[in-house]
């Protein structure tokens, strides 16, 4: 398959490079100066189709591709520049011409060529035109922004753009979902798409925009068709297996409304075949749009979530899935000034899980090996309303509400080969986990701007989040020695109850005053006060039914925990020349009261953490940052409970009331370069990150069973991170990029008494090109090197993949994928070869709204995939059995 391809491309680059000829030259004003930005587009006169397009250099160069012996129109637009046309013709010689525009007060001609512009940019905004890069195979958003340049999308529906992450996305400048990704571009259809809109130093506060340094943030709005607003659109899909011994099924009815007043979105998917359009990873990251208000303020207190490990899916790769799942989102405006938002979110799925595995201690060389067969339940709801009131251009008032409320079990029956000391000894283990948290998260913010050099901005976020995790283990062998524990059981069953409650409240004042139209003071005043209460139980079932409560106290826990961090900050943003330079500092008293035992434990004190930011504006497009920060650390009540906690059946846990926070510097440079004329992309990131008085963990092993508590250590740990990619186009339908990240981390802790330094280093490398063509076959071919390196260990993962899309015959529409699993060890412990291979043949009338679709996944019928892991005392190799090949005949009609 791989060698097809390659003669493929070989034929449609020679195709393409024996049958055009190139026009470049110079684009200038009046006064001979490059005009960088300024758009061209060559328009075949006599087919009127746009045969290519460009975007000048920063020396105002431009280039095009053409066909020989052809008639065109050259139709050139720079914002506050009268429109320009002119005409050539072809021969069989390359053409080159400097071309003068003329100033304009105002130009509306040239706002009409750049909409027809599959490329432009005016200020902040990349606007792509997303007819200009589909091919007739897309279906959804996801398809669309694949083959746009400069963009990226990962199989966790991230969006990428110049190598920053997609913050928020938009549809008609209204909040998808609150900005999830995901969501928008697995399920928008892509027929409905007009233009694409990337907002560079994006802030969604206007009142602050400019006046913080927004150069990361970057949002992504949709802009519909005509035909698509004040109409309802989207599409209802339904589907069953062929072929399959038992039956397979999808339904995925969607609909869209979008009106300036209102819209609505509803999405839902009822299938057994693998599809999750949102796992319980991506429902435990769900921010639901709000930001982290205490950035800057120098200290990190994360409230932790108190789950019990449930299993987490590989993307949406295991033995066994079944999804039901409802999602609806609307935004209303009542009044021009007044907006109202929300959305619900409702999933419900059921999953087996198949794995082997193999854990090693690092210090002992002590394994075991487990077979394990899990079956879980989840059912997930989101809920959030929100309000934002603008009255005038001086005052905004908004108001958020997000709920989340979770009902997880999960039962594992495993069978454990542990060898200890060459001893080999196997048994049974059944486990039983539950959970059922709920969190409300509430923002109130408030922004006033007095006049144009004074800006107040007031915001406030309360935390309530209730847990409550059980878990139960049944073990043929004793695993810890309990105080009040009845031992000679036939089985040991342990089981523990945990209760935490968490009230937390953020609070803080800016005032921003504008020295000059280039320089601003922002001074902050905030508290962040947080309350939390620890509840834990364990005790033993006994072989007659009867229930021994373990009251001894280190088995128990009730602990209240308070924290309060008043701080006050001081920062200085100045423009002068190419540099923004940003110096900050802020003041921080203090206090923390841990209660448990009948006693009180306290710390107070104060300190200055100073940071600072800088950005050296090379060129427009091209520029190095740096950002160092000082920040505190601290834990929240999950270690400090001193009672023991299990974390599973061979590990257990007890806090340290004592500990005392960790300081941790961050050294950070990223280089950006974007050049539109080739659209060649630049990004390198490296992080260095240095932590003193780390919160860390001393373990004691009895052979395979841990017992760990944390301490403050005093030496420190460090990470080094660093990504770098390159990526253009060329000649219009080819685009390549290559991209390498590394990470180095080195961790202190202490095992069996004795102080031990772990190092990991991960290495990814990834090479791809692709075509975009409409009327010939569009192939992407990539490769893929993953290296992790564990104490002695290291395990590599090779994998080139495939990908080709044709759309032919103004009907049938074919997509196929491939990738390839190499996975092993240096030293040949592990060495296992396994590939996934999908397609779909998809046939459509011309607009017909029907459509047809014949779809397999892992064709090639794959059982499995490997996985590896690390933490700071042991390495996991794992093998995770994944769903077998489905073929589904599915129709769609198109709304």
């Amino acid at each position: 398959m791989k060698k097809i391809l390659l003669l493929l491309i070989f034929w449609i680059s020679s195709a393409s490079f024996s049958q055009s000829i190139r026009f470049d030259g110079f684009i200038q004003d009046g006064e001979k100066n490059p005009l960088e930005m300024a758009n061209i587009m060559a328009v075949n006169n006599a087919s009127k189709a746009m045969d290519s397009y460009g975007i000048t250099n920063d020396k105002g160069k431009f280039q095009l591709t053409l066909k020989p012996n052809t008639a065109y129109t050259i139709k050139i637009s720079y914002l506050g520049m009268k429109s320009k046309e002119i005409a050539i013709t072809t021969q069989s010689e390359n053409i080159s011409q400097t071309i003068l525009m003329d100033d304009a007060g105002i130009e509306l001609e040239g706002v009409e060529i750049v909409r027809e512009m599959p490329v432009s940019i005016k200020g902040d905004t990349i606007v792509y035109n997303a007819d200009s890069f589909k091919s007739g195979t897309e279906r959804k958003l996801e398809d669309v922004l694949k083959k746009l340049p400069g963009v990226e999308v990962n199989a966790d529906g991230e969006i990428e753009v110049e190598g920053k992450k997609v913050s928020k996305l938009m549809v008609e400048g209204k909040d998808f979902f609150d900005g999830d990704t995901k969501l928008g571009v697995k399920n928008i259809p892509a027929d409905a798409i007009d233009k694409i809109q990337v907002l560079r130093n994006y802030n969604e506060i206007g009142a602050l925009k400019g006046l913080e340094n927004d150069q990361d943030n970057v949002a992504m709005n949709i802009k519909l068709k005509e035909g698509k607003k004040n109409f309802w659109f989207g599409d209802m899909t339904a589907g069953i297996g062929v072929g399959q011994l038992d039956s397979r099924y999808v339904i995925n009815p969607k609909l869209f409304y979008y009106s300036p007043k209102y819209s609505i979105n509803l999405i839902t998917n009822f299938n057994n075949i693998g599809e999750l359009p949102l796992t319980a990873q991506d429902y435990f990251k769900f921010t639901g749009g709000f930001r982290n208000m205490m950035k800057k303020g120098g200290s990190n207190f994360n409230i932790s979530s108190n789950d019990i490990g449930i299993s987490l899916l590989r993307n949406n790769r295991a033995k066994e899935i079944e999804t039901q799942f409802g999602a609806t989102n609307f935004a209303y405006s009542p009044t021009k000034n007044w907006n109202l938002s929300g959305f619900g979110i409702l999933s419900s799925s059921k999953t087996d899980l198949e794995t082997k595995s193999q854990t090693t201690i690092l210090d002992s060389g002590d394994q075991q090996k487990r077979d394990e067969l899990t079956h879980q339940k989840n059912n997930l709801g989101l809920f959030k309303l929100s309000s934002s009131y603008k009255p005038n251009s001086k005052l905004q008032f908004d108001y958020d509400i997000l709920s989340k409320i979770t009902k997880q079990d999960e039962i594992t029956d495993l069978l454990r080969e542990s060898v200890v000391q060459n001893v080999t000894a196997t048994e049974s283990i059944f486990t039983n986990k539950k959970q059922d948290p709920i969190s409300v998260n509430q923002d109130l913010s408030l922004y006033y701007t007095q006049s144009d050099k004074n800006i107040f901005a007031f915001e406030m976020q309360h935390l309530y989040q209730d847990e409550n995790p059980f878990y139960n283990a049944n073990l043929q062998s004793q695993p810890f020695d309990l105080s009040g524990y009845t031992p000679g059981q036939e089985r040991n069953d342990l089981n523990q109850n945990r209760f935490v409650k968490t009230n937390k409240t953020d609070a803080k004042l800016d005032y921003y005053y504008m020295v000059t139209p280039k320089s601003n003071i922002n001074i902050t005043v905030g508290n962040t006060y947080s309350y939390q209460n620890f509840d834990s139980h364990i005790f033993q079932m006994l072989d007659n039914g009867n229930r021994n409560d373990l009251n001894d106290s280190k088995n128990n826990n009730d602990v209240n925990y308070k924290f309060n961090d008043a701080f006050l900050g001081f920062h200085y943003k100045i423009l002068t020349g190419k540099f923004t330079l940003t110096p900050g500092v802020s003041l921080h008293s203090y206090t923390m009261t841990n209660t448990q035992s009948g006693t009180d434990y306290s710390q107070k004190f104060t300190k200055i953490l100073p940071d600072f930011f800088a950005l050296y504006q090379i060129k427009k497009a091209e520029t190095l940052t740096y950002n160092f920060s000082l920040s505190n650390d601290f834990t929240d009540i999950n270690q400090l409970a001193a009672g023991y906690v299990l974390s599973d059946y061979s590990s257990l846990f007890r806090g340290n009331r004592t500990l005392e926070n960790a300081t941790s510097q961050v050294h950070t440079l990223r280089y950006f370069k974007y050049n539109m004329f080739n659209f060649e992309n630049i990004f390198a990131n490296a992080t260095y990150t240095k932590k003193v008085d780390a919160i860390k963990t001393e373990a004691e092993f009895t052979g395979i069973n841990q017992s760990s508590v944390p301490y403050n250590s005093n030496l420190a740990d460090e990470t080094l991170s660093g990504m770098g990619s390159y990526g253009r186009s060329f000649l219009k339908n080819y685009k390549a990029s290559v991209n390498a990240s590394l990470n180095w981390s080195k961790f202190n802790n202490i095992q069996n008494n004795i102080g031990s330094t772990t190092e990991s280093f991960s290495q990814s490398y990834t090479v791809k090109a692709s075509t975009n063509y409409k009327n010939m076959p569009n192939i992407e071919l990539g490769y893929n090197a993953l290296i992790n390196k564990y104490s002695g260990s290291t395990y590599i993962t090779d994998k080139p993949f495939a990908r080709l899309d044709y759309y032919f015959w103004d009907s049938f529409s074919f997509v196929s994928e491939y990738e390839f699993y190499h996975y092993y060890s240096t030293n040949k412990t592990v060495d296992n070869e396994y590939d996934f291979l999908s397609a779909s043949l998809i046939y459509q009338k011309k607009d017909s709204k029907w459509e047809y679709k014949v779809s397999a996944t892992n064709l090639l019928n794959t059982t499995y995939l490997n996985d590896d892991s690390f933490s700071q005392f042991s390495t996991r190799v794992s093998q995770y059995t994944v769903q077998p090949r489905y073929i589904i005949f599915s129709m769609k009609y198109n709304l």
